[in-house]
């Protein structure tokens, strides 16, 4: 059945049968006889010429052969292709008042917005999602290879803007809902980059524990990167290395592009052999036609029988 494999419509190749029964017909038959009155003649066998005829009248068989391939829908088989295993790649963004305290020439909220728009060009092909969290969790844009929308996004979710129930941080609460919209995808790997500031009451005890347990389940990795001053919250350096990812505090702009740089090259492009696939192949196939077709019409000039 294997030999089937490279044809589209391979019911077709049971038309074979009739130019199979025409070669046949022409190669077991005795041929055409003409006698002729030939005093004292000895006419010899012509076994040369008898195989040169059943020859030509053998072409238009073979290309009636060739007609039910090519109706067959020949195929090959494609080489494999390398190919980019998509990483999607969830944004979780702090929105908390404390977000708005000074970073470089602007505040903290303004040089993490700028810092993620770089980082868009780094993984060009992955799909990205943003969502901004305070006390309160809002899915700004949808995990999508079009990063357009964030280039529109900092200018509406500052944190003056913002209502008064995203004042908190509740990291934990954020995690868990990227986790959901991250386990919608089953294809490619799944990443969180968190951006915060502060400490989030809601991983105390064993809720963190709880949150590593549900993020490897789903194998999902978590980066942070902390832009505020002090030592980054135990918790979220636990979740961070748990799940395989790193947490990263730069004390200014230019360690704010850096860090997403290291996350870039800590978290590499895997590139997967693709299988390989069934494509059109009608050009040798053509190509035999066409030169059969010439031989015949050369043969009809002179290696075909005459009843004279």
């Amino acid at each position: 059945m294997e030999f089937l494999v490279p044809f589209r419509h391979p019911w077709v190749l049971l038309g074979l049968l009739l130019p199979a029964a025409l070669l046949i017909w022409i190669w077991s038959g005795r041929g055409q006889r003409l006698f002729l009155p030939f005093d004292h003649g000895r006419a010899t066998r012509g076994r040369v010429l008898s195989t040169l005829l059943r020859s030509a009248e053998s072409l238009p068989a073979l290309i009636l052969t060739l007609v039910v391939l090519l109706l067959a829908g020949p195929q090959r088989w494609d080489e494999p292709q390398a190919k980019k295993v998509l990483t999607n790649i969830e944004f979780c963004v702090d929105v908390s008042g404390s977000m708005t305290a000074s970073f470089g020439p602007g505040n903290r909220y303004d040089a993490s917005m700028v810092a993620i728009n770089d980082f868009l060009n780094f993984r060009e092909g992955d799909a990205f999602g943003l969502t901004f969290f305070g006390n309160s969790v809002l899915h700004w844009v949808p995990l999508t290879t079009d990063v357009s929308a964030f280039r529109c996004a900092p200018p509406f979710m500052r944190p003056g803007n913002i209502p008064s129930w995203f004042g908190g941080t509740e990291i934990g609460k954020a995690l868990q809902a990227c986790r959901k919209v991250l386990t919608t995808r089953e294809e490619g790997d799944r990443m969180i980059i968190l951006i915060s500031d502060g400490f989030s009451s809601d991983l105390n005890g064993n809720r963190g524990d709880e949150i590593v347990r549900d993020l490897i389940a789903d194998n999902v990795t978590v980066y942070g990167v902390h832009v505020a001053g002090g030592s980054i919250p135990a918790p979220i350096v636990d979740i961070t290395s748990k799940t395989g990812g790193a947490v990263f505090s730069p004390g200014d702009v230019e360690g704010l592009a850096y860090v997403f740089q290291r996350i870039d090259e800590m978290q590499e492009t895997r590139i997967e052999k693709t299988s390989s696939e069934a494509i059109d192949d009608y050009g040798p196939w053509t190509l035999a036609a066409m030169a059969l077709l010439a031989g015949t019409l050369l043969a009809s000039f002179g290696l075909r029988y005459t009843p004279w």
